[in-house]
């Protein structure tokens, strides 16, 4: 009769244990499940903006008349040798370089640069997109590059800024490669490019460059080295009077 009630107490006790087993394993299972389930969610907050920009259709958007640039090499205009050097820093999400680009650049370039008077030097800066998941400043940044190997900077320089409307998905990888077809680029190249980025060495060069001297906004004009008007935005007669002063002999 012990014998029974022992035994009987014993398969209880295992019983009670398997069951407590089996809870565990669910737990550990929904725990598991629930763990999943919330980086799934996290992922897909994350790649929403890249997937809508993805699907996003290219939509209508402004074109431009390629130009000649006299004296144009990948994105410097002007001759190396000149004795004055205006080098310039931009985002192409940015309002006011979009202002400078196609108000006060055109100028500079064609009464300076293009007759080797000035050596004009373009430097990417993208910063604008820092905090944001949609890395537009730094997209276009590549994209133009990737025209610059193909000596075709300032085409797409003028094409990016002619877009430039601070909207959703205007500068998405379907349009910037519209924006490449329109200007007849050589395609293949292009989209290699814009795949392998190899051409963001170069663009962290002019982040350091800019850092090094205390660029802090765009866009920011120097010449020779001398930022003309920091915190603000040159006008025209404003960069020429340091052209001018540059050049001038001592004490004139």
């Amino acid at each position: 009769m012990s014998k029974k009630i022992k035994k009987s107490s014993t398969s209880k006790r295992q019983a009670i244990r398997e069951e407590r087993h089996r809870k565990e394993r669910q737990r550990r299972i929904l725990t598991i499940v629930a763990i999943i389930g919330i980086a799934l969610v996290l992922i897909g907050l994350i790649m929403a903006p890249s997937i809508q920009a993805a699907l996003a259709p290219v939509g209508d958007y402004v074109q431009i008349t390629p130009q000649d640039w006299p004296l144009a090499d990948g994105t410097a205009i002007g001759d190396p040798d000149a004795p004055i050097l205006v080098e310039v820093f931009e985002d192409f999400k940015c309002s006011a370089c979009k202002n400078y680009t196609e108000n006060i650049e055109p100028l500079v370039i064609t009464n300076h640069a293009a007759v080797g008077e000035i050596y004009y030097v373009f430097y990417n800066y993208p910063f604008l997109d820092d905090n944001s998941p949609i890395k537009d400043s730094d997209r276009t940044a590549i994209a133009s590059m990737c025209a610059a190997e193909q000596n075709r900077f300032w085409d797409y320089h003028r094409i990016l800024y002619a877009n430039l409307n601070n909207t959703a998905d205007e500068f998405n990888e379907k349009r910037l490669t519209a924006f490449a077809e329109e200007l007849d680029l050589d395609m293949g190249e292009f989209n290699n490019c814009m795949k392998t980025k190899d051409v963001q060495d170069e663009i962290n060069k002019d982040l350091a460059k800019g850092e090094e001297i205390g660029v802090t906004g765009t866009p920011t004009v120097l010449v020779n080295g001398i930022n003309i008007k920091p915190g603000y935005v040159p006008s025209y007669e404003e960069i020429k009077a340091a052209i001018e002063s540059a050049v001038a002999p001592s004490g004139s």
